[in-house]
């Protein structure tokens, strides 16, 4: 099979990389791509969100299947247009996609179908001065979000009623995330232990992967500013095999029967950030793609054929898939640590080089998954050098017999890896110890 990833991060390269072990896969192309995952497919230069391109080069070069890596192109109904030309895909449709291009449609249809939720508020465009009242009544801390997607920093939790007051105005009148923020919900701070849950559904069959706890915080002790994701490890030790099956009951079997009941098709990942609160799973947000960094940290963990999953789930026929066996997995636990540019998730300079590659790729059970780099040529050698070209650059990723094993492994791999102005967390996986 000739398979074709759209996007350019970490999880892009996390999935070529488990794409490649795959039987079926022949020949793997990535648009646009990075300059890791050029090693293992062909890189094309068309934008995650050129889908009269994508669907060009999809159908002159004979693909078999795409796989949607980024939130984006879902959004805008890369699936829709495919499915006009018959040309297979993974990933949910526009329709579905909702679930986390508009937050606000998704806290209704949580209300809507008894998903348990925080409590919440929605105001719409002009509404800034009721959001303001709407604070000042239920006080600090509270969670102000932007409707629409903002690249991961859409979500800000705010300590004060002045800051959260300041935070309206920002998203609504100022706009800082163009019409993402032309609506905003205020609602409750939960509070507890955050687990990421991500399950490949049709619609009909439903498939867990393995639990995972992402980082979101930029700085140790979950400080600092929101981020795309500093890091993640599976498995999340604080959800038991009894919490598991409660919020895939309460959480993912409720959300996808009521899209089926609004007449939405979900076929692709459903990924529910949980809010683990004494009162029980609460849902944080929906995403309808692989997490990032969580995909770092779980597909090292399986051991079943990718592909394989990804055309039952594209064709609706994961209960065939069920039937004969369906996932398998790695016992042994994962973690992945994220290595970000000096300044993010604010302003940030790209193009300062990479050293120690090639030490913490040699070591065993060690993949580093690049996310923000560029290949660029070396003078007088034909090994290229890699240079940072984004926020988060690299998720080094390492598996051990136990999470303070692969905690371990992981930060020696770090310790091998430097580039000018590197920040990383030093306390990923430490709450599952």
């Amino acid at each position: 099979m000739r398979v074709l990833v759209i996007g350019s991060g970490g999880r892009e390269h996390a999935l070529v990389w488990k794409i490649a072990q795959s039987k079926l896969a022949d020949k793997i192309f990535c648009a646009p791509g990075n300059g890791g995952i050029a090693d293992l497919a062909e890189c094309i230069d068309i934008k995650a969100e050129d889908i009269p391109a994508l669907i060009d080069f999809t159908r002159r070069e004979k693909i078999d299947l795409t796989v949607v890596g980024p939130e984006v192109a879902l959004s805008l109904g890369i699936v829709d247009e495919f499915n006009k030309y018959k040309l297979k895909i993974f990933g949910p449709n526009k329709k579905a996609a909702q679930l986390e291009s508009s937050k606000v449609f998704a806290k209704e249809l949580m209300a809507k179908y008894k998903v348990p939720t925080a409590d919440f508020k929605i105001f719409s465009a002009g509404g800034g001065d009721a959001a303001k009242k709407y604070i000042e009544k239920i006080g600090a801390p509270c969670v102000v979000k932007a409707d629409g997607l903002a690249a991961g920093k859409g979500v800000v939790v705010t300590k004060s009623v002045d800051e959260a007051k300041q935070t309206v105005t920002l998203m609504m009148q100022e706009k800082i995330f163009g019409d993402a923020g032309t609506r905003v919900i205020v609602e409750e701070c939960l509070e507890g232990q955050e687990a990421s849950i991500l399950v490949l559904t049709d619609s009909k069959e439903t498939i867990p992967l393995v639990s995972a706890q992402d980082h979101k915080r930029v700085f140790d002790h979950d400080q600092g500013p929101n981020t795309g994701g500093m890091g993640a490890y599976s498995p999340a030790p604080a959800v038991t095999e009894g919490l598991f099956s409660e919020i895939l009951d309460k959480v993912i079997y409720r959300i996808i029967d009521g899209l089926a009941k609004e007449g939405i098709d979900y076929r692709g990942v459903l990924y529910a950030g949980i809010m683990l609160t004494k009162s029980g799973p609460k849902v944080l947000e929906f995403n309808v793609r692989f997490g990032d960094p969580e995909t770092q940290a779980i597909l090292p963990r399986l051991n079943s054929d990718l592909v394989e999953v990804m055309l039952a789930t594209a064709d609706g026929k994961l209960t065939k898939f069920k039937k004969f066996g369906g996932l398998k997995w790695d016992n042994r636990a994962c973690v992945c640590v994220v290595c970000a540019s000096g300044g993010y998730p604010g302003e940030y300079e790209k193009g300062k080089e990479i050293f120690g590659l090639d030490e913490a790729e040699k070591m065993k059970d060690v993949m580093v998954f690049h996310s923000g780099t560029k290949s660029v040529p070396r003078p007088s050698s034909l090994v290229p050098r890699f240079v940072t070209n984004g926020g988060r650059v690299l998720g080094v990723t390492g598996l051990g017999n136990t999470i303070k094993e692969a905690i371990e492994k992981t930060y020696q791999a770090v310790d091998k890896i430097d580039f000018k102005g590197m920040h990383y967390r030093k306390d990923i996986g430490r709450k599952a110890l």
